[in-house]
């Protein structure tokens, strides 16, 4: 008896996995670079819709978040001279709510994509108007809306994950970006 049930069960069981609705999709695996969003003011979608805090969005960035994973960055993975997208896999996105100026330009409210020029001691940060490439293969020179230049300091430890946060400051904010041992930050205007 104890038989017939242990095959009536396992019967059961191979019945539930191949009936339809019960199949399991197949998901992808974890990303290496997973995607990220900050805001400013930070925590804005918490605090408006969770809070119920008012409050004016002004700025929005999307990006992934690539690992030093023992690899040397700047120079070599990332090569000095070079466009990069800012990140990884999708090119970084930059949402703008309310009028901003960068570098002394004014950026009217849009969806733009982001990528900068490393150097050792400076990037060229570019805001262009061609959105959702992936990484910095379809970038269009022509599409730029701005450029300006950006002093980089040497951290005195790594940043293992490349990281963005919007720091607010007297005027606006910086938007802060870290890898390895390198900071950047792009002042903003609002």
């Amino acid at each position: 008896m104890k038989h017939f049930l242990f095959l009536l069960m396992c019967t059961g069981l191979l019945w539930a996995s191949s009936t339809p609705g019960h199949a399991q999709t197949k998901l992808p695996p974890l990303d290496a670079s997973p995607m990220d969003m900050i805001y400013f003011p930070a925590n804005y979608s918490m605090n408006v819709s969770v809070k119920g805090q008012p409050g004016t969005l002004r700025a929005r960035v999307i990006y992934s978040r690539p690992q030093i994973k023992g690899r040397e960055i700047f120079g070599k993975l990332v090569p000095y001279g070079k466009v990069w997208r800012l990140g990884a896999n999708q090119a970084t996105e930059l949402d703008v709510y309310t009028p901003v100026t960068i570098g002394g330009k004014s950026l009217a409210p849009g969806r733009y994509t982001l990528y900068t020029i490393p150097q050792p001691d400076k990037w060229t940060l570019i805001v262009n108007s061609q959105t959702d490439t992936w990484g910095a293969f379809g970038y269009k020179e022509q599409k730029d809306v701005l450029r300006t230049d950006i002093p980089v300091t040497q951290l005195d430890s790594p940043v293992e994950a490349f990281s963005m946060i919007f720091e607010p400051s007297a005027d606006g904010a910086n938007l802060v970006m870290a890898w390895d041992r390198t900071e950047a930050k792009l002042p903003l205007k609002f």
